[in-house]
Formats: C-alpha cells, sequence, structure tokens
C-alpha cells in the first residue's frame, strides 16, 4: 500500500465550517465557545508584541530567566504524557475498561504537546534554527537536546498509533502504542532531569525531580480523562462510562497519596540540617500561598472525595478534577519559579548596596496571553478532533 492510499484509508468526518459552528448552543458551551476564541485572540496579540519586542516583553531577567512559559509548556507536556499513560491501559495493557477512552486520550495527548510546542517556540527565540541544529548539532550531554529529540519521537509515535486505532488495527496501535509510551516517559523523565541536573540550585538537583515528573503526569491525565468524559456525556454518564471513572478515582486516591508522600518528605529532606540555600528555599516555600493552593487543589481535596465514596460520584470528581487542573498549573508554575528564588551572587557589588534577596518575579502581560493562547489551540484542536474523526470506543 502506497503512503497515498494508506493516508486516505484513514477514517475521517466530512465537516465543514457549517458543522464546526453547529454545536449545542448551551450556556458551558458557548461559554467554552467565547473563551476558546478570546484565548486564540490572545495568543495573536502576545505573539505579535513579542516579535516587535522581543524577550523584552516578557517579565523574566538574568536573575530569573525560566519565567511563565516554561510553566506553561511543562504544563501541557506532562498533560500529554499523562493522557498517553491513561489511554495506553486499554489499548498497550488490555484493561478492558478503559479501552473506552483510549482514542480519545491518545488524541488528546496529541493536541496538548502541539500546544506546549506552540507556546515555547515564542520562549526558545529561533525554533527553525533550533530545529536545524538539532540534527546537524546534536549535544549529546545536553537535557534539553534529549527532552527536545524525545518529544518530537513521541509526538511521531502517537500520531502513528491513532492513526492505526481509527483504522481498528488494534496489533499495530499496541505495537507503537507501546513504543511511544516508552520514549513519552524517557523523554519526560529527561524534562524532570533539566531540573535534577541544576547543580548551582540545591532546591532541584537530584533524583526527586525525574520520577516526580512520571507520577504528576499520570495524576494529570485522570483529572484530564474525567473532565474529557464530562463534556462527552454532559455529566450523564453510562454505567459502563461510570464503571471506568470508578476505577480512574480509585487509583488517583493512591496516586495522590503517593504524592503526599513524596512532596512531604522531599521537604522534610530539603528542610533537614539548615543546608544553605536548600533549607532556606524550602522555608521560603511553605510561605507560598502558590504552594498551599497547589496542596489543596491536587492533594487534600481529591484524596478527601475519593475516601468519601471510593469514586461512586463522577459528577463530584468531574469537579474535583477541574479544580485539580488549577492546582496542577500553580504546581509547574511553583516548580519553575521555586527553582529561581534564591539569587546565584550573593554578594554586594556595590560598598553601600544591601545584600541581594529573594529573586521576585512576576509574569508580564504578554506572557499571559501567549499562556492562554495555547490554551486556547488546545480547545480548538480537539473540538474539531471530535468532529473530524470518531473518539468514542464503539465508532471504528
Amino acid at each position: 500500500m502506497s503512503i497515498k492510499e494508506f493516508i486516505t484509508s484513514i477514517p475521517v468526518n466530512k465537516v465543514g465550517i457549517k458543522d464546526i459552528l453547529g454545536f449545542e448552543k448551551s450556556p458551558a458551551n458557548l461559554l467554552v465557545a467565547a473563551l476558546t476564541l478570546l484565548f486564540l485572540a490572545f495568543f495573536v496579540i502576545g505573539v505579535g508584541i513579542y516579535l516587535v519586542h522581543g524577550h523584552h516583553a516578557y517579565g523574566v531577567t538574568r536573575q530569573h530567566p525560566w519565567g511563565l512559559l516554561i510553566a506553561v509548556y511543562i504544563f501541557f507536556v506532562v498533560s500529554s504524557t499523562g493522557l498517553c499513560i491513561v489511554g495506553s491501559l486499554g489499548d498497550v495493557f488490555g484493561f478492558k475498561d478503559y479501552e473506552m477512552i483510549s482514542k480519545r486520550a491518545i488524541f488528546g495527548s496529541i493536541v496538548t504537546i502541539l500546544g506546549g510546542f506552540a507556546v515555547i517556540a515564542f520562549e526558545i527565540g529561533h525554533p527553525f534554527r533550533m530545529m536545524i541544529y538539532n540534527v546537524v548539532s546534536p549535544g549529546l550531554t545536553s537535557a534539553i537536546w534529549w527532552m527536545g529529540t524525545l518529544y518530537g519521537l513521541y509526538l511521531t509515535f502517537m500520531i502513528i498509533e491513532f492513526v492505526f486505532l481509527l483504522k481498528g488495527d488494534m496489533k499495530k496501535a499496541k505495537a507503537f502504542g507501546l513504543t511511544g509510551l516508552l520514549v513519552g516517559l524517557a523523554a519526560h523523565s529527561n524534562l524532570g532531569s533539566v531540573f535534577g541536573f541544576l547543580n548551582a540550585r540545591p532546591i532541584s538537583n537530584g533524583v526527586y525531580y525525574p520520577t516526580y515528573f512520571i507520577l504528576t503526569a499520570f495524576i494529570t491525565g485522570i483529572f484530564i480523562a474525567f473532565i474529557m468524559m464530562g463534556f462527552r456525556y454532559k455529566l450523564n454518564f453510562p454505567e459502563e462510562i461510570k464503571k471506568m471513572l470508578q476505577g480512574f478515582a480509585k487509583i488517583q486516591g493512591l496516586l495522590v497519596s503517593i504524592l503526599i508522600f513524596f512532596v512531604s518528605w522531599k521537604l522534610l529532606t530539603d528542610m533537614y540540617g539548615g543546608m544553605p540555600n536548600r533549607a532556606d528555599v524550602a522555608h521560603h516555600i511553605l510561605g507560598s500561598w502558590t504552594f498551599w493552593a497547589e496542596v489543596i487543589l491536587v492533594m487534600l481535596i481529591p484524596l478527601l472525595v475519593v475516601l468519601k465514596d471510593y469514586g461512586r460520584s463522577p459528577v463530584l470528581m468531574f469537579w474535583v478534577s477541574l479544580s485539580g487542573m488549577v492546582g496542577i498549573f500553580f504546581m509547574r508554575y511553583n516548580l519553575v519559579h521555586d527553582t529561581q528564588l534564591k539569587p546565584l551572587q550573593m554578594m554586594k557589588t556595590r560598598e553601600y548596596m544591601l545584600p541581594p534577596e529573594w529573586v521576585h518575579y512576576f509574569p508580564s502581560t504578554t506572557e499571559m496571553m501567549i499562556s492562554l493562547g495555547g490554551l486556547g489551540i488546545v480547545l480548538l484542536l480537539y473540538y474539531v478532533g471530535t468532529k473530524v474523526f470518531n473518539l468514542d470506543a464503539d465508532a471504528h
């Protein structure tokens, strides 16, 4: 079979502008549509400002070179890896209860990583030059080079797996899905190593983040699974979907419990012994409201809700997942910001200068617009995908 024949054999629905605009005009749908268009407008404006002013349009400085766009990129690629794990439960590992979400989750993993790429493209400065020199001059000792390369391979395998899922060829979908999952996990743990390799930043340095990233990816994927299925069935879940979501809720309870264990020991080991540049940063983090927003929204509320009825209330878990994704954003923002809290230069450079204090950073309006624009891109791509492709398990 030629490449052209293979592509034309992919089952897609013929849709036009009328079909795209033909959604049910409920208040929730209209709100999401309006927000999507607003976010896309923000993206265009933000990119325009960036193209005119460059990085001067951002709130980053030499002391705080990683800003909101890095955090949002991590937010999207973590979501992508989490959805890949969720989708793999059915078509790769053969758990029958979770096959109903495989296509939807794998497609979600594709659109979220595309959203992440759209955001990071306007942070790295020269994305096309990066792609060229990524091939002709690879930095094999660079964690960031491996991150970009592995995520490129991961996206390729996810697209191929999704195509075979659409065609109903489960044998090939399983093979490419397993390969994509392994590459995605490697890419994601490698993303954690970008922070773990920071020898000058003791608060991040070590083996914690490469494993923590995988755990939080799975948690994020389950949150998004509840949100996807909630919108798909308008919170009126069939019995088989309720059974699947109850299973996800129980898994979420276990994962969140492990996350609480991870975070608790991370902070304890950071503070123990009063190590400079680690203990003082950990104490500062504990006094941050964004840290407690992460703890309450991602850890405490989901765990209490799961323990309440062991996931028998999928509607409640839907709302918990929406708030949980807000907490996941704070988790990614804290990860980037907290790493850079302590100035690397602690000595006075002039006689009457005060000693350096904590590094302060607040995202610029341009950063916020591009970040929200990334969310708009994801929402638009996912919505169009639900029209073009049959994402339900019973539609091949």
